[in-house]
């Protein structure tokens, strides 16, 4: 079985000018991190269908020599670099035709639908207008709108490959009381710059340290009463951070399981984990200081008990120094570097002899 990726033209592959027509050499543009998307995309057993809506070609107004020159230099400029094309789909009518083979519509689709090798499950469409995502939904595949300056959209030729060649273990946790508003978003398999906001600076320093360390996409955005205390805010946070690993390892086929030791200066930090399933928390350390920042040091036990509670994350946690800084710090980027090998994939069998985690 073969899936598909079904692209728009203009403003996918290549910018689309402001007259919307590409009918000149000078016009061509190609749209940033396409070649490696597609080529990763090639790697992982996609072929590559265009689909596109070209108003009115082979009219007085759009001739089809004005066309065919700048498009036959886009295929053989992804050609060059090893991206072929199984199709490429034209409409050329007008708008106001209302034409089945017009995007939405899936008229030009007929051959692709009596297709029975095509793996319509893993299938999908880019484009950069909201009728690229209304065709995906008649073909019932997945749409991704690529973002423009013109028509908005929230995707990148980057992130598309990874969603798609990847399949990357992903989470998006909301928690709600009415103490906090917490929301978590992760991809333990795609490094990115962590984006972290909780009203704790301190506190926001240490979650960057998870996801800088820890090797994967974090994004936190936490609203707590802080005008009573901290408390909740980073007790929840921490309850948030663990269902989201939860939920993103799901059967926990193929991971690392276990995994740091880390000197930060004077200081040294143990962190010894497993993903076990069976949650449990255990802290050797003593802080001198009643904050450090705006975090309460009683708090750093507590955050990392919750992250274990809702995770089924058994921790042994270890740290000691003379500077209560270093020690918290530590504390966050040796659990870090334990979650690296212990969530990096390591093929597909379950890391257990009972056959569950």
């Amino acid at each position: 079985m073969t899936p598909i990726l079904f692209i728009d033209r203009d403003g996918t592959l290549i910018e689309e000018p402001s007259d919307f027509q590409i009918d000149a050499y000078e016009k061509l543009r190609f749209v940033p991190q396409v070649i490696p998307a597609l080529l990763k995309l090639r790697d992982a057993g996609y072929q590559f269908v265009i689909v596109t809506n070209q108003d009115g070609l082979g009219s007085d107004r759009y001739p089809r020599a004005s066309f065919d020159g700048p498009n036959d230099l886009m295929l053989q400029i992804f050609e060059s670099q090893g991206i072929c094309f199984r199709d490429v789909l034209i409409d050329c009518s007008w708008p106001q035709d209302n034409a089945p083979t017009r995007k939405p519509g899936i008229g030009l689709m007929t051959a692709y639908l009596q297709d029975r090798s095509i793996d319509w499950a893993r299938s999908a469409m880019v484009g950069d207008r909201i009728t690229d995502l209304q065709f995906a939904d008649n073909l019932n595949i997945r749409g991704f709108q690529l973002r423009t300056e013109q028509f908005g959209g929230d995707w990148d030729w980057p992130r598309i490959a990874h969603v798609l060649a990847d399949a990357p273990r992903t989470a998006v946790v909301q928690r709600n009381t009415r103490e906090t508003r917490i929301r978590v978003e992760l991809d333990l398999d795609r490094a990115g710059d962590a984006r972290i906001s909780t009203g704790l600076p301190f506190f926001d320093h240490m979650l960057e340290q998870i996801g800088k360390h820890g090797g994967f996409a974090l994004d936190i955005q936490a609203e707590g009463d802080l005008h009573i205390d901290e408390h909740h805010t980073i007790e929840d946070t921490g309850l948030a951070l663990g269902q989201a690993l939860r939920e993103a390892l799901g059967d926990k086929r193929g991971i690392g399981r276990y995994g740091f030791t880390l000197p930060m200066d004077e200081t040294l930090a143990s962190a010894a984990l497993d993903f076990s399933g069976r949650p449990y928390f255990v802290f050797e350390g003593a802080f001198k200081r009643e904050r450090v920042g705006d975090m309460p040091t009683e708090l750093v036990p507590h955050f990392f008990r919750s992250l274990c509670d809702a995770s089924g994350l058994n921790l042994n946690l270890q740290v000691r120094g003379d500077n209560d800084h270093h020690k918290v710090e530590a504390c966050f980027k040796a659990l870090a570097r334990a979650l690296r090998p212990a969530l990096a994939r390591q093929g597909t069998a379950l890391p257990s002899t009972k056959g569950a985690l």
